[in-house]
C-alpha cells in the first residue's frame, strides 16, 4: 500500500458487527487482574493503556521501512520523550554530542539535569556535519535536522555511520520532518523521537511524543532500547493520557493530506519570500538555493511545514506579525493552522533579533500570500 492508505487504514480498529470503527479512549488507572497478573494484557496504567497501544501501532507503522519493522513508545510530551532517550543511554562520565543549533530544550536537559550527574555535553553545528569531529568517546550522538529554528541540514546517513564507527547510539529529532517526511531509522539512527504535539498531533489540542526504534535493537553491551525505553517511562511516570492518545490517534489519520498541502504551501511561501525587498534571507530545506539542499532530497521524502526568514530587525519582525491578520503568533508549530513567532524574543538561540519561524498550515495559499505581502507592506 502506499503511505496515505496504510496510515488512513491503520488508525481503524478490527472489524467486528456492531462495534465502531474508531473505539473511544480508555479511562482506567488499575484494570481487572484476578491470579497471576502475568496472564492479564493490562494490569495497571502507567505501564500500559489499550489506547496507547492502538496509537504506538500507529506511529511504529509511520516508522517501520523496507527490511525492518520498528516498536513505538508514546510519552507526554516531546521533552519526555527526549528525557526518556537520554534516561536510557547516559550514566555519568558519558559524553553525549549535540547540535550547537538545536531546540534550545534538549540541550537545557542536558545542561540543567544531566551535566550535574556527571554526564558532559559537546556542542557542534547541524550544518556540514560538524559533530563528526566530537565522535572520540561519545555515548550518544543528538541529531536535529532540519535544526529548528535556522533548518540547517546534516547527512544523517553519514553521521550515524561514524558515530557506530565511535562507539555511539544515534538519536534524531525528527519532529520537524516527521517519519512520513523523513525515516530516521532507514538512515542509520538507533532512535526517531518527534515531538507528536507538533505535526502528528496538527490541531494545536495536545501534548505528546513518542520514540521509535527497530525491534530487537540492542546496543553494544546486548542492552534492549525498547525495553530500556519502556522501563524508564514506567518509572518516571512519563506517560500520556489516554485522551490525548486517542487524540493523537485521530490526527495521525489525516497526517498525510495535511503534510503534504503544509509543505507545498511552505515552499509557496518560502520561494514568494525570496522575491521580497524586506527579507534579507529565508531559510528552507526545498529551496534549490539552500546550502543542505542536495542533502535534504537525497533523505527528505519531503521538506516540512516550517520555514524561517528574517526582517531588519525586532521592530520589523514585531510589527509584521501584528500586522497579518491569517498568521496566529505562537511559539509551537506543525498545526493546519499557519503560525509564526519572532524566535529571538526567548533569548535562547544565536540568532537575528527579525528571524521569524514560520509554520505553514494548510489554509489557500494565494491568501497566504496576499496577507503576507500586506503585512510586509
Amino acid at each position: 500500500m502506499r503511505d496515505a492508505t496504510r496510515i488512513i487504514r491503520s488508525t481503524l480498529t478490527p472489524v467486528a458487527t456492531g462495534e465502531p470503527i474508531h473505539h473511544g479512549p480508555v479511562f482506567a488507572a488499575p484494570f481487572h487482574t484476578p491470579g497471576d497478573p502475568e496472564e492479564g494484557a493490562y494490569t495497571y496504567a502507567r505501564d500500559h493503556n489499550p489506547t496507547w497501544t492502538a496509537v504506538e501501532d500507529a506511529l511504529a507503522g509511520l516508522e517501520s521501512g523496507e527490511g525492518y519493522t520498528a516498536k513505538a513508545l508514546v510519552y507526554g510530551s516531546g521533552m519526555a520523550a527526549i528525557s526518556a532517550v537520554f534516561s536510557a543511554v547516559l550514566k555519568p562520565g558519558d559524553v553525549a554530542v549535540l547540535p550547537s543549533d538545536c531546540y534550545f530544550g534538549a540541550r537545557a536537559l542536558l545542561q540543567d539535569i544531566f551535566i550535574p550527574l556527571g554526564v558532559e555535553m559537546r556542542l557542534a553545528p547541524t550544518a556540514g556535519d560538524a559533530q563528526a569531529a566530537l565522535l572520540e568517546g561519545a555515548r550518544l550522538l543528538w541529531i536535529e535536522s532540519p535544526s529548528n529554528p535556522t533548518m540547517d541540514v546534516c547527512d544523517i546517513a553519514a553521521l550515524s555511520k561514524a558515530a557506530h564507527e565511535a562507539g555511539a547510539l544515534v538519536g534524531v529529532d525528527n519532529t520537524t520532518a516527521t517519519p512520513l517526511g523523513q525515516s530516521p531509522l532507514a538512515l542509520g539512527a538507533d532512535f526517531s523521537v518527534s515531538s507528536d504535539t507538533k505535526m502528528i498531533g496538527g490541531h494545536g489540542d495536545l501534548l505528546a511524543g513518542h520514540v521509535a526504534v527497530r525491534e530487537g535493537a540492542t546496543d553494544a553491551a546486548g542492552m534492549n532500547l525498547y525495553d530500556r525505553l519502556a522501563k524508564v517511562r514506567t518509572r518516571s511516570g512519563a506517560i500520556l493520557g489516554p485522551m490525548e492518545a486517542w487524540l493523537l490517534l485521530r490526527s495521525i489519520a489525516s497526517l498525510p493530506l495535511r503534510l503534504e498541502r503544509s509543505c507545498e504551501n511552505a515552499l509557496a511561501l518560502a520561494e514568494f519570500l525570496g522575491t521580497r525587498r524586506e527579507v534579507s534571507a529565508v531559510m528552507y530545506p526545498g529551496l534549490p538555493t539552500a546550502a543542505g539542499h542536495a542533502i535534504a532530497r537525497r533523505q527528505m521524502r519531503s521538506f516540512g511545514p516550517v520555514l524561517s526568514f528574517v526582517l531588519k530587525d525586532k521592530a520589523k519582525a514585531d510589527d509584521f506579525l501584528s500586522r497579518a491578520e491569517l498568521i496566529t503568533d505562537a511559539t509551537s508549530f506543525g498545526a493546519i493552522h499557519t503560525t509564526a513567532e519572532r524566535r529571538k524574543r526567548w533569548g535562547h538561540d544565536n540568532i537575528p533579533d527579525g528571524l521569524i519561524r514560520l509554520s505553514a498550515g494548510c489554509e489557500a495559499i494565494e491568501d497566504l500570500i496576499d496577507d503576507i505581502a500586506q503585512a510586509l507592506a
